[in-house]
């Protein structure tokens, strides 16, 4: 039997993306990253700056993306504590994945790497690299990037996995909800598993917290266009080949043993009790957080979608009570990262994806120079 593919958990954020893959990562196949790594799809991160030297390149776009990646490189993913977040991400992954990919990568493209030991060999992936010692060339250099990208995903992710005793990994961060294409090209066996709630119960979960704005008038200039990107881009996509997961909270609470068992045939795990669960008073309590007048205000501003929530709840009752789709890439748009996929995760075989030769392919080794330079 194969292993079970990689998880991303997607969302609005207040949907339950946190109890969900709390959830997942109480299975003993799944191995949840502990915290939002964030540096796939946050602002300034791979995402950011593979479109900023390739599709939105000018020289200035290019460096302003560089810089901010620097930042989070040299904030999040090098040892220094994040003070919003109170943690990093090499304690969460493990030091020892971190920096292995990271010298990983710079064997695969500098010249003249001495063999040494790791202590010695994460001292010098530190080091600044000149010009002259990347290794340049064609098409080969480019593929050989584009693998280093997944590898080191794969290095940090799944060593962390492997250190749990567990074959694969869950990593939830709320907005990779409007990053699937790019999640698909950087991790092509990868399922998504998008969970919803219903629009009037996120709205005074927002309002509640910290980081939020604390009006509902605010949370909803915050939220609507996050939900109308995600209905015009899902209502344009071909979501036919690839493992996607549609789950409402609502309904997991509802009958939660029966939700858990076939979410977790979804996922090609078996089915066992976890510590928590999906309950409907966790979820109610939200109901009467706003009186009538509000609540029906809310309703109005996002009728479209709440018509797309009961929409599902119309399709799941005929059948399954989970939807399964396959995977978003933008129609006319030509995925970037062309990354063969051979053997990955007990899948034979090998694909790829895009057909583009020299487009982020050259920023993925702009990155890896930059990834090097990191300081401790």
């Amino acid at each position: 039997m194969s292993a079970p593919s990689p998880i991303f958990v997607a969302g609005t954020g207040r949907s339950g993306t946190s109890q969900l893959a709390n959830i997942l990562g109480e299975h003993p196949q799944i191995h949840r990253i502990p915290n939002e790594t964030r540096f796939i799809v946050d602002p300034g991160g791979l995402r950011d700056l593979a479109d900023a030297l390739t599709i939105r390149y000018d020289p200035y776009v290019g460096d302003d993306a560089l810089r901010r990646l620097s930042d989070i490189l040299t904030v999040r993913l090098a040892g220094r504590r994040d003070r919003d977040r109170g943690y990093t991400v090499p304690a969460a992954i493990g030091e020892r994945h971190h920096w292995d990919a990271v010298v990983r990568a710079r064997r695969e493209h500098v010249r003249r790497v001495r063999a040494c030991g790791r202590i010695r060999a994460w001292r010098l992936a530190c080091r600044a690299v000149r010009a002259s010692e990347l290794r340049a060339g064609g098409p080969e250099v480019l593929q050989r990037s584009a693998r280093t990208a997944r590898r080191a995903v794969d290095t940090m992710f799944g060593g962390a996995a492997a250190d749990a005793g567990k074959p694969t990994w869950c990593e939830k961060t709320p907005f990779n909800l409007l990053c699937m294409d790019f999640l698909w090209e950087l991790v092509p066996e990868a399922t998504i598993v998008h969970i919803k709630r219903h629009p009037v119960t996120v709205v005074a979960s927002h309002v509640d917290q910290p980081w939020a704005p604390p009006t509902v008038d605010g949370a909803l200039a915050w939220l609507k266009p996050v939900y109308d990107r995600w209905l015009a881009w899902e209502a344009t996509v071909d979501l036919t080949g690839k493992r996607y997961v549609e789950v409402k909270a609502e309904d997991l609470a509802a009958d939660w043993p029966e939700q858990r068992r076939a979410l977790f045939e979804l996922l090609g795990v078996d089915d066992v009790a976890t510590r928590s669960t999906f309950q409907s008073h966790r979820l109610e309590h939200r109901k009467g957080q706003f009186d009538r007048g509000t609540r029906e205000f809310v309703e109005q501003t996002l009728d479209r979608e709440r018509q797309h929530i009961d929409d599902h709840d119309a399709r799941d009752t005929r059948s399954k009570p989970l939807r399964t789709r396959g995977p978003p890439l933008e129609p006319h748009a030509v995925p970037r990262l062309q990354i063969p996929v051979t053997a990955a995760h007990g899948s034979p075989g090998s694909s790829s994806i895009g057909s583009s030769g020299r487009s982020r392919n050259g920023c993925l080794l702009r990155l890896l120079r930059l990834t090097s330079r990191v300081t401790t």
